[in-house]
């Protein structure tokens, strides 16, 4: 019974050193828990805390944009890039020019383009009439406006016999051309020459009769007598024509029958295609 009781009171004994133990333990480490935070821990004896408001950012304004948008732009062009600047002329008055170019006093387009009615109406003149003066200012113009008009007047009276000769129209003619054109600077030497637009347009002026001689065939037959003879009369008008102008303009004064002949024999094959 004695030794019952010795061994409950032992017992009692650790199990109250084991629970002081515990309670120191748990006492040191509340001392020491505020001290040492670590990872996972939350201090609680702050309190809670609201949360950090964070501040928004601004939403653009659509009217201050919309005014950014229609706002002027600087930019060094004025718009006045094709209006010509006013400057004052010398005498005072004021004239609208462009550049170096004065728009006033420009040439009209057709003189620009080498289309002149005045010189186109003397030199229909002059073959209508070849005993008159002419000018040599006029027969170097080298327009080319009359003769395709003469030109496509003869074919279109060609047309009217029912034939289409405009490729021998334009192949004849160029050939004969080239070939007056060769002979004339070869009889006027190194004192004067012509260009070979220049004798185009000679050439090409002087198949008005040839033009006429056509239409008339057109209405009235020339396969005889009075035919033929009307037909040299208009080869011989077209190449004295055409033969006073060269002369005057190449000064070949003494040698103006060497001059008819090639064209002569040039026309004669117009004459032929106006009457067969």
């Amino acid at each position: 019974m004695s030794n019952f009781v010795t061994a409950k009171m032992a017992s009692n004994y650790w199990m109250g050193d084991e629970s002081q133990q515990n309670n120191d333990w748990g006492y040191g480490q509340q001392q020491q828990q505020p001290a040492n935070l670590g990872w996972n821990n939350f201090d609680y004896s702050q309190g809670p805390q609201p949360p950090q408001q964070q501040e928004a950012p601004a939403a653009p304004d659509y009217y201050s944009q919309f005014n950014n948008y229609n706002a002027p732009v600087s930019n060094s062009y004025s718009g006045n890039m094709f209006i010509p600047s006013t400057a004052p002329a010398a005498g005072g008055a004021s004239s609208a020019t462009y550049g170096d170019d004065d728009i006033e006093n420009e040439p009209p387009l057709l003189e620009e383009l080498g289309i002149n009615f005045s010189h186109i109406r003397e030199k229909t003149m002059v073959v209508l009439n070849p005993v008159a003066a002419t000018s040599v200012d006029v027969i170097a113009d080298q327009d080319l406006a009359g003769p395709l008009v003469f030109c496509l007047m003869f074919g279109a009276a060609l047309l009217l016999h029912g034939k289409i000769q405009f490729g021998f129209i334009y192949g004849v003619g160029m050939l004969g051309c080239v070939g007056v054109y060769m002979l004339m600077n070869l009889m006027a030497g190194e004192s004067a020459t012509i260009s070979f637009t220049c004798t185009a347009s000679v050439l090409g002026y002087c198949l008005l009769p040839m033009s006429i001689l056509s239409m008339l065939s057109a209405v009235l037959s020339f396969k005889g007598t009075i035919g033929y003879g009307i037909s040299l009369l208009a080869v011989f008008w077209c190449s004295f024509s055409a033969s006073k102008l060269f002369v005057t303009a190449l000064s070949l004064d003494s040698q103006r029958l060497l001059v008819a002949y090639p064209c002569a024999l040039l026309y004669a094959v117009f004459a032929l295609l106006a009457i067969f």
